[in-house]
C-alpha cells in the first residue's frame, strides 16, 4: 500500500493580539480558583472519586509566571503551522501556541469539524494567564486550563506505525514536573485522527496527574453521550470555580424540564461531567441539526466526558465576542479526561506512566428524538465506521512506536525538561531533552547545577525566574548566601509553606542587595497574606520608589516590571487608604501603562477614593476594555455598582452565574 499522509509546515495568518512579556514577578498568592467540595457533599460520591478530588489540588503557579502582558489590539499574524493530511483529512496544529489543533476539516465534504476561531485573542483564562479559544486542547497539569496554552512544543517528524509518520508533540509540564506527548497519527484513507498521549512520572514519590482534551465545537448542535446522569458543580464564592461548593448529580438528558444537551437551552455557564458506566464505551458527539457532526472516543484509560456551555444569557453572549469575533457564531466545548471531573486528580505512581489513545472524526447521526434511542443510534454509527476494536487495535500497535525517537525536528518548544535532564540524568525514549535547548532563562540554573553557586546577574535586570522543586530548594539552601541567592531560596521556602523562613531570606538579603525592589515586593506580599496593610503598603512604595530609580530603560521587559509593580502598589495603597500616596504612584506610571484597562479600572478606585465619582464613572466610557479580565471575574460589576444605581451596560456584563449581583 502507498501511504500518501504527509506533514507539511504551512503558515496561518490571523488577526491576532500580540501575547507581549510575561511579568515577571513571581506569582506568589495562592491560587484564585481552588476548587473545594464541601466534604459532606464526598459521602455521596463513589469512593474514587471522593479519593480523588483530595488529591493535592494545585495551591500554587510556581514554578510559572503570569502571562498577562497582551492587549486586544489585532493585526495580521504569522503564525507557525503544522498539517497532517490524508485524502480524508487535514489537522492545522499550533506548536507555539500549546500544539492547539485549530483545524480538523473532512476533506470529501468540506465540513470544519471543530469551531475554527478566525482570530487569536489571548484571554485570562489559563491557570496562568494567557489562553485562546477553538480547536482542540492539551490540557495537563491541574484543574483548569493548561500553563502551557500559549507556550511551545517540541514537534517532530516519527514513524507511524502504518509505515507512514506521526506528528510528535511533546514538552515538560513544570507544575507537576511531568513529561508528556502528543502524537498524532492519520493512516492512510482514515476518517479518524488518532492521538496516542502518555504522561510520564520519571520521580520516586507518586505525582497527581491531571489530563482533559477540550475541544471546540459550534454551539447549534446537540450533545450525545452515553450516559443518563451527570455530575453539575455549583460553587458559591469570589469567582465562578471559587471557594466551598457541591456537585449535584443530575437526570440526562433533561433537569428542571429543560433539555441541556443543546448548549443553547441553558441560560447560564455550566460544567455538566457525564457518568459513563463502567464497560460502557467511551465516546461524546456533536451533531447539528442535519445529523452531521464530530464524535471523539477513546481507549478507557480517558474516562471522563464533559460538556461546557456559555449559554444564552447576556453574560454568555458577551463572553463569546470577546473571545473570539462577534457575528462569527458561538461554541461549546466537549472534553475528555482521566477523571469523572475537573475537580479530581489521579494518583501517578513512581517511574510509571499512563497512555492512551483518542480518535476524532465526523459522524452522521439523528439527533432528535428519545435520548436512549438517539444514543443508541449514534453508538450504532460510530460502532460501523469506527469499531471499539478498531480503536484498541490502534492503540497496541500505537504503543511500541512512543519511544522511537524523533526524526526531524520541526518546532521547539522550551529548555525547562532540558534542565531537568541534566540534573537526573533521566532516559525518556521518544521525548529528548537535549542541552542545546537550554535558554537564558535555564542559564542560571544549570550554573547551580554545576558549580553549587547560583551566578549573579551580568547586568541590572528583573530578576529571572525561581525554581522551587525541592531538589532546586535543597541546592539553594547549601549554596552560597548571597543577596540574589537568598532572594530565590526565599521565593522556594514560601512555596513549600515555610512563610516565616521565607521572610528571614528576604529580610536577610534586603541590606546587602544592590537590587531592593524585589525583595521588598516579597515582603510586602508576605505582609498583605499575614494582615499587615499599612506594613505592606509601606514596603510596596519602597519597592516602587526603589524600581524607578534602578530602572534602565523602557524597553518591553522594564516596563512589563513597572506595570506589575506599579499594579500591586497601587492596590496595595488603595486598600491601606493611602490616597495621595496612589496618586503619586499613578502619576510615575508611563502613560501607555496609564491607557490600559486594568491600570483605568485603578484609576477609577483612585478616583473614587479622592471623591471624584462623576469622573470615576467617566472611565466606563466605551472604549474600555479590560483585555486580562479573568473569567468569572465580577470586578467591573462591582466597581459600577459601587459608582451608580444604574443597570450594567450589556458591554460590561460578564458575569456567568445566576447569583451574582
Amino acid at each position: 500500500m502507498v501511504v500518501v499522509t504527509e506533514i507539511r509546515r504551512e503558515v496561518l495568518t490571523l488577526p491576532a493580539a500580540r501575547l507581549g512579556p510575561d511579568n515577571p514577578l513571581p506569582p506568589l498568592r495562592p491560587l484564585d480558583e481552588v476548587h473545594r467540595i464541601d466534604d459532606r457533599e464526598r459521602d455521596d460520591m463513589p469512593r474514587d472519586m471522593a479519593r480523588q478530588i483530595g488529591l493535592e489540588p494545585l495551591r500554587s503557579l510556581l514554578p510559572e509566571r503570569v502571562r498577562d502582558g497582551y492587549g486586544r489590539t489585532r493585526e495580521p499574524m504569522s503564525l507557525d503551522a503544522l498539517v497532517i493530511e490524508n485524502d480524508r483529512l487535514r489537522a492545522t496544529v499550533l506548536p507555539g501556541l500549546g500544539g492547539r489543533v485549530a483545524s480538523l476539516l473532512h476533506l470529501p465534504t468540506g465540513r470544519e469539524l471543530l469551531y475554527r476561531n478566525p482570530v487569536f485573542q489571548p484571554a485570562d483564562f489559563a491557570l496562568n494567564g494567557a489562553w485562546y479559544a477553538g480547536g482542540i486542547e492539551w490540557n495537563i497539569g491541574a484543574t483548569g486550563h493548561t500553563a502551557l496554552s500559549c507556550a511551545p512544543l517540541h514537534a517532530a517528524r516519527v514513524p507511524a506505525p502504518d509505515g507512514g509518520e506521526m506528528l510528535r508533540l511533546w514538552e515538560w509540564e513544570r507544575l507537576r514536573d511531568l513529561p508528556f506527548q502528543v502524537d498524532l497519527w492519520l493512516p492512510d484513507g482514515s476518517d479518524f485522527l488518532f492521538v496516542g498521549v502518555r504522561v510520564r512520572n520519571p520521580h520516586e514519590h507518586p505525582v497527581p496527574a491531571y489530563w482533559w482534551s477540550n475541544i471546540a465545537v459550534p454551539e447549534d448542535v446537540r450533545v450525545l453521550v452515553p450516559a443518563e446522569e451527570a455530575w453539575l458543580p455549583h460553587f458559591v464564592g469570589g469567582t465562578p470555580l471559587g471557594h466551598e461548593g457541591r456537585l449535584r448529580r443530575v437526570p440526562v438528558p433533561a433537569y428542571d424540564g429543560i433539555d441541556r444537551t443543546y448548549p443553547l437551552n441553558s441560560r447560564y455557564a455550566a460544567d455538566y461531567f457525564y457518568e459513563v458506566p463502567d464497560g460502557r464505551r467511551r465516546w461524546i458527539a456533536a451533531p447539528a441539526a442535519d445529523g452531521h457532526g464530530l464524535v471523539q472516543t477513546s481507549t478507557d484509560v480517558l474516562r471522563g466526558r464533559k460538556l461546557f456551555v456559555w449559554g444564552s444569557g447576556p453574560g454568555g453572549r458577551r463572553w463569546q465576542d470577546w473571545l473570539t469575533e462577534p457575528g462569527t457564531g458561538g461554541y461549546c466545548e466537549i472534553q475528555a479526561g482521566l477523571a469523572r471531573t475537573q475537580l479530581e486528580h489521579v494518583r501517578l505512581e513512581p517511574e510509571s506512566e499512563v497512555s492512551w489513545l483518542e480518535a476524532y472524526g465526523p459522524l452522521d447521526t439523528p439527533r432528535e428524538g428519545e435520548w436512549t434511542e438517539v444514543v443508541r443510534a449514534a453508538e450504532e454509527r460510530l460502532a460501523a465506521v469506527l469499531p471499539r476494536r478498531r480503536v484498541e487495535e490502534a492503540y497496541a500497535a500505537w504503543k511500541p512506536y512512543a519511544d522511537t525517537e524523533p526524526g526531524e525536528r520541526l518546532a521547539t518548544g522550551s529548555g525547562w525538561g532540558a534542565l531537568e535532564v541534566l540534573r537526573a540524568d533521566w532516559k525518556l525514549p521518544g521525548t529528548p531533552f537535549p542541552e542545546s535547548t537550554l535558554g537564558e532563562d535555564q542559564a542560571p540554573w544549570a550554573e547551580l547545577l554545576r558549580t553549587g553557586s547560583l551566578p549573579e546577574p551580568r547586568r541590572v535586570r528583573p530578576p529571572h525566574p525561581t525554581l522551587v522543586a525541592p531538589h532546586w530548594r535543597d541546592m539553594l539552601e547549601t549554596a552560597p548566601a548571597t543577596p540574589h541567592t537568598e532572594y530565590h531560596l526565599g521565593v522556594a521556602q514560601w512555596h513549600a509553606g515555610d512563610r516565616a523562613q521565607a521572610v528571614r531570606s528576604w529580610e536577610r538579603a534586603l541590606p546587602l542587595a544592590p537590587s531592593q525592589w524585589p525583595l521588598l515586593r516579597c515582603l510586602g506580599v508576605a505582609d498583605q497574606e499575614s494582615g499587615h496593610l499599612e506594613r505592606a503598603a509601606d514596603r510596596y512604595a519602597e519597592a516602587f520608589e526603589d524600581m524607578c530609580r534602578e530602572r534602565r530603560d523602557d524597553g518591553e521587559s522594564w516596563t512589563a516590571a513597572v506595570a506589575a509593580l506599579g499594579r500591586e502598589t497601587l492596590q496595595a495603597l488603595l486598600r491601606a487608604r493611602r490616597t495621595a500616596d496612589a496618586r503619586a504612584v499613578w502619576e510615575r506610571l508611563l502613560p501607555a501603562v496609564r491607557r490600559r484597562g486594568r491600570f483605568r479600572l485603578l484609576e477609577a478606585e483612585l478616583l473614587l477614593a479622592e471623591g471624584r465619582r462623576a469622573e470615576a464613572l467617566a472611565v466606563f466610557g466605551p472604549d474600555l476594555e479590560v483585555a486580562d479580565l479573568r473569567e468569572g471575574d465580577d470586578v467591573l460589576g462591582r466597581l459600577w455598582a459601587r459608582l451608580t444605581d444604574e443597570p450594567l451596560p450589556a458591554r460590561l456584563d460578564f458575569r456567568m452565574r445566576p447569583d451574582l449581583p
